[in-house]
């Protein structure tokens, strides 16, 4: 029956439109990464090269990332998100114009993706912000830990339909596909009615929504330093896992495709087991950090593509639960009125990293493989083990 718990937050329609919805953007994400990561591959045949998309994609959050915090705390996430998916399907129409131009202009990919990044910044912030209103605080926990299979779930069909769409029609209707699936976020955004929605409590300035109380916050503080290692060095997964696969194994666009879908099946089944318990306490992130390194280890020891597919979905089970653990521990940790904020350290953390993880990540692989990367992975995942277990083996999350 416990099975069945973690499936409580559909029983609320307005979940159940939210999840929808952020599984059709993942999905329309997964072809533009995945046709961006080939054109530029295919022109330029480096790691580094590719990493430069990434950095592009989440250097905003790094400007951006506490002003969307605070802008969450202050006008309603479901505003911000019906801005957010019309400005990204707008900018979803112009990189499949670029991408289709002769010859391509990398300069002008590059610079519509940082675009992209920007809108993105304030909609990551706002999505998670947006599920205490959606859930109320009876389901927060498990609403939570179920949203985060909404990336597994795209990750399932998206890289899979996103290598066909590529080799059938190209790069450029993979945008096309992404732009509209902006469009269907809004709409289902839009049938969420403000009036049904659940207040959150403002929390007093004198008592703190500023950063400075956030990071007075032990247990948050410690969710924050495993959520930026792991990150970095860790889940440079599209990164990482289309490298291993391309350069090392010498797959075509269909295995790429298939690897991030077998892992996404792994990690449907992580982010389940992460939403069965009612509450979630910081100290449960020790086992979620110490799965995904032993699964990050596993697949930098396959030694050719077929092995490194059966592995897959391991790896995809200790990414999932890893991940819920990490979203449900980080929202319990902290007041619903400083969810805005909170949230936004937690983005900060887990996209603001990124373009850094992706130079070095991007470095090792061209200078060694993506065996080696992952490897860097999985240490890092059990490294960050032992600090939850000395930061909060034995302690409370009220930190």
């Amino acid at each position: 029956m416990r099975g069945f718990e973690a499936l409580q937050p559909f029983r609320n329609p307005r979940f159940s439109l939210y999840f929808g919805g952020q599984v059709v953007s993942n999905t329309g994400t997964w072809f533009q990464n995945l046709a961006l990561s080939l054109v530029i591959l295919e022109l330029t045949g480096s790691a580094q090269a590719l990493s430069a998309v990434t950095v592009a994609q989440f250097a905003p959050l790094l400007i951006l990332g506490i002003p969307a915090g605070r802008l969450a705390d202050h006008i309603r996430p479901r505003t911000i998100l019906l801005v957010t998916s019309a400005a990204s399907a707008l900018v979803g129409l112009a990189l499949a114009v670029a991408v289709v131009s002769t010859p391509v202009d990398l300069v002008l990919m590059y610079a519509l993706v940082f675009l992209l990044g920007c809108i993105n910044t304030f909609d990551r912030v706002a999505a998670q912000a947006i599920i205490f209103e959606i859930a109320g605080p009876e389901t927060l926990t498990r609403s939570v830990s179920i949203s985060t299979i909404a990336l597994a779930a795209a990750r399932s069909v998206g890289p899979g339909l996103a290598g066909i769409a590529f080799s059938a029609l190209g790069a450029g209707w993979c945008m096309v596909m992404n732009a509209g699936s902006y469009v269907l976020v809004f709409v289902a955004i839009a049938l969420i009615r403000p009036s049904r929605l659940h207040p959150r409590p403002r929390v007093d300035r004198t008592t703190g929504t500023a950063p400075v109380a956030l990071l007075r916050n032990r247990a948050f503080v410690t969710i924050l330093v495993v959520n930026s290692a792991i990150a970095m060095l860790a889940l440079n997964l599209m990164l990482v896992i289309t490298s291993t696969v391309s350069l090392s194994f010498r797959g075509d666009a269909t295995m790429v495709g298939a690897a991030h879908a077998l892992n996404a099946l792994g990690a449907i089944v992580g982010g389940m087991l992460a939403a069965t318990p009612a509450s979630v306490p910081v100290r449960a992130l020790r086992y979620g950090c110490a799965g995904l390194g032993l699964a990050l280890l596993a697949n930098a020891a396959a030694p050719n593509l077929t092995v490194f597919l059966v592995l897959a979905p391991l790896l995809g089970l200790g990414v999932g639960f890893y991940q819920g653990v990490l979203q449900a521990s980080a929202q319990a940790s902290v007041a619903p009125g400083q969810l805005g904020r909170a949230m936004s350290f937690v983005t900060l953390g887990s996209y603001g990293v990124a373009p850094l993880g992706a130079i070095l990540m991007g470095g090792v692989i061209d200078a060694s493989s993506g065996q080696v990367a992952l490897l860097v992975g999985g240490v890092t995942g059990l490294v960050c083990a032992a600090f939850v277990w000395w930061r909060a083996g034995g302690r409370s999350t009220a930190g």
